[in-house]
C-alpha cells in the first residue's frame, strides 16, 4: 500500500522502475569516448546529489554521440535525460526527450530497447495522470516483448499495467495483471522482476485488508531483494511488513520492523524511507498508548518532510537554471554563427570584387587601343555590378540584424517566464511557511481562542490564490504560444467568464486536474463543478471529451 503523497511516491518508486527496466536495456559496446559514460545503474546515485551537473554531463555526452553519428548511444542518452527530468517532476520535458529516443530506436529497429523506452514513457504518463496515454505505451511494449519472447519484459510490463490499475483504484484488474506478471516472471527466473511483482501483489492484498496474504508476499519480496542486494526496496518492504503487523494490532511487532527500516534508512542515507519509518514508529507508539514517544517521532517525521521538500525545491530550481543557461548559450551560439556567416559573405564579396577589378585592369592594359566609348561602357557596367552587390550585402546585413533582434526578444520572453514561475513558487513557499508557523503556535496554546488565528491563516491562503498578476503574465505568454486560441474561443462561446477562460487555457496545456485546481485556487470538487458549467456553455454532448474538444479550437 502506498503511504506517501503522490509527490513523494513518484520520487520513491523511480528506483524500482530503473531496476525493472535496467535489465532490459542492454546497450551495444561503446567505442572510444571522451567522457566517462553514465549508465542507467548510475542514475540512482547521481540524480539526488547533483542533478544540474548530471544534466550537463548527459547533454555533453549527447552532443558527442551526435557528432560521432552514434545513434544507438544517442538514443540511450536521450532516455537517461528523460528519466532525470521525470525524477524532478519536469514531465513535459521528460516526454520530449523520451519521444525523441523513441523515434531513433524505431529508425534503428532496436525493438527491445524501444519496448523498454515505451515502458518508461508509460510510467511518466502514469504519474502525469494521463492514463490513456500510459495504456497505449504499455500495450505496444507488451506486443514487442511477446513477439521477442522475452518473459522478463512481459512480466515487467504486466506489472506496470497492474500498478496503473492499482492507482485508479481498480484492485480486481490490478490483481489480475499482477498475477499475469507473476507467471511470466517465474518463467524468466528473474529475481529482481519477481521480487517487484511480489511486492505489488502484497500491496494489493494490504489495500483489501487481507493482511495474512499481504505479509506472505511481502516476505517473498524481501527475500528476493536481499538476494539481489537491493537495499532501497528492502527498506520499503520492511516498512510495509511493519504496517501489516500494526494494522492487525501487533504494535510491538510493527515497531520491530519500523525500527529495522529506520536503521537501514539511516545507514544508506534514504531520507524518504527514514521519514516513513519515523511515522510508522510514531503510529506504533500511539497504538501502545505511549503518546509522548509517538509525538517525538511524529515531529522527527515532520522535520524530515520539511527537509525533503526544501531539497526538492533546491534541485528543481538548480535544474531550471541549468536549462535556462543552456537556452541562453544556444541563442548566443546562433548569433555568433550568424555573424560568422555574414563575415564570410563579406570576405567573398570583397575578394570577388578585387579579382574582378584585377581582370578589368588586365583587360584595359591589353586593349589600350580600344575606343574610349567601349571603356566607359565597361566601367559603367562594373559600377552597376558593384552597386548591386553592395545593396545585396546591405539587405543581407539587415536580415541578419532582424533575426538577431528576434532571438533576443525570444530570450527576454523566456527569461520573464522563468522569473515569474520561480517568483510565484517562492511566494507560495513563504505563505506556506507562515501557515506552518501559525499552526505551530496554535497547537502549543490550548487555552486561547483559536478561531481568529485560523481565520487569519485562511485569509493568507486565500490571498495567495487571488494574485491576478501571475495570470496576466500567464495570458501574455500563453497568447504568444497559442496566438489564435483566445479569439477562436470567444467565437465558439462568447459568454465565458474569466475563470472559465482560464480553465480552458489550462486544459489546452494538457495539465492534470490536481495542477489545474492548484493554479485556479479551488478544491477538486469546485474544479469539477467549473468543468461541468463550461461543458454546458460549450453544449458538449455527454461522453465527448472536453480536452479533445479544446485541442481542436
Amino acid at each position: 500500500m502506498e503511504k506517501q503523497t503522490d509527490h513523494f511516491t513518484g520520487k520513491r518508486t523511480v528506483c524500482g522502475i530503473l531496476l525493472l527496466l535496467g535489465c532490459l536495456l542492454m546497450p551495444q559496446v561503446r567505442g572510444q569516448e571522451l567522457l566517462p559514460v553514465v549508465r542507467l545503474s548510475d542514475i540512482n546515485q547521481l540524480v539526488p546529489q547533483q542533478p544540474d551537473s548530471f544534466f550537463l554531463q548527459l547533454k555533453t555526452q549527447l552532443q558527442q554521440y551526435r557528432k560521432q553519428g552514434n545513434q544507438p548511444e544517442e538514443a540511450i542518452t536521450l532516455q537517461q535525460l528523460g528519466q532525470l527530468l521525470y525524477h524532478h517532476g519536469n514531465y513535459s520535458e521528460a516526454v520530449e526527450q523520451l519521444l525523441e529516443a523513441d523515434k531513433l530506436l524505431r529508425h534503428l529497429k532496436q525493438t527491445a530497447l524501444l519496448a523498454a523506452n515505451l515502458n518508461i514513457l508509460g510510467k511518466v504518463y502514469t504519474y502525469n495522470r494521463q492514463s490513456d496515454e500510459a495504456f497505449g505505451q504499455y500495450r505496444e511494449a507488451l506486443t514487442i516483448y511477446q513477439r521477442l519472447r522475452q518473459s522478463a519484459g512481459v512480466a515487467a510490463t504486466y506489472g506496470l499495467i497492474g500498478h496503473l490499475y492499482e492507482k485508479k483504484p481498480d484492485h480486481d484488474s490490478a490483481y489480475y495483471y499482477q498475477q499475469l506478471a507473476l507467471h511470466y516472471a517465474r518463467q524468466a527466473m528473474d529475481t529482481a522482476v519477481l521480487s517487484k511483482i511480489y511486492e505489488n501483489i502484497g500491496s494489493i492484498y494490504e489495500d483489501r485488508e487481507r493482511y495474512d496474504s499481504a505479509r506472505y508476499y511481502f516476505l517473498l519480496a524481501l527475500k528476493g531483494y536481499r538476494e539481489t542486494g537491493n537495499r532501497l526496496d528492502q527498506i520499503e518492504v520492511i516498512n510495509n511488513l511493519g504496517d501489516v503487523w500494526s494494522k492487525t494490532g501487533y504494535f510491538s511487532k510493527g515497531m520491530e520492523y519500523a525500527r529495522a527500516a529506520a536503521s537501514m534508512a539511516l545507514a544508506t542515507g534514504e531520507k524518504y524511507q527514514l521519514q516513513s519509518a519515523y511515522r510508522d514508529i510514531s503510529e506504533n507508539f500511539a497504538g501502545m498508548g505511549q503518546f509522548d514517544s509517538a509525538y517525538i517521532y511524529l515531529e522527527k517525521s515532520r522535520e524530515l518532510v520539511q527537509t525533503i521538500y526544501k531539497l526538492e525545491n533546491s534541485h528543481q530550481i538548480s535544474l531550471m537554471q541549468t536549462l535556462h543557461g543552456m537556452e541562453k548559450q544556444q541563442v548566443e551560439i546562433s548569433r555568433l554563427n550568424a555573424e560568422r556567416k555574414l563575415n564570410w559573405l563579406l570576405l567573398v564579396a570583397i575578394s570577388a570584387g578585387l579579382v574582378l577589378l584585377g581582370l578589368l585592369g588586365a583587360l584595359v592594359i591589353s586593349r589600350q587601343k580600344m575606343k574610349i566609348r567601349n571603356e566607359r561602357a565597361v566601367n559603367e557596367g562594373n559600377r552597376k555590378v558593384y552597386e548591386t552587390q553592395t545593396a545585396l550585402m546591405e539587405v543581407e546585413l539587415k536580415r541578419q540584424q532582424a533575426e538577431e533582434a528576434s532571438l533576443k526578444q525570444q530570450l527576454d520572453l523566456k527569461s520573464r517566464e522563468l522569473s515569474s514561475h520561480i517568483l510565484h513558487l517562492i511566494q507560495k513557499n513563504e505563505v506556506m511557511e507562515e501557515l506552518k508557523q501559525g499552526l505551530t503556535v496554535i497547537s502549543k496554546d490550548d487555552k486561547r481562542d483559536q478561531k481568529k488565528q485560523v481565520r487569519q491563516l485562511l485569509q493568507k491562503i486565500n490571498f495567495s490564490f487571488s494574485q491576478d498578476t501571475y495570470w496576466e503574465e500567464f495570458r501574455l505568454i500563453f497568447d504568444k504560444v497559442h496566438p489564435a486560441f483566445m479569439d477562436n474561443l470567444q467565437q465558439v462561446c462568447p459568454g465565458l467568464t474569466p475563470g472559465e477562460t482560464r480553465l480552458l487555457a489550462l486544459v489546452r496545456m494538457n495539465l492534470n486536474s490536481a495542477d489545474m485546481a492548484t493554479l485556479l485556487g479551488v478544491t477538486g470538487d469546485s474544479l469539477r463543478v467549473l468543468r461541468y458549467r463550461v461543458r454546458k456553455k460549450l453544449d458538449l454532448p455527454q461522453g465527448e471529451s472536453l480536452t479533445a474538444f479544446v485541442q481542436t479550437i
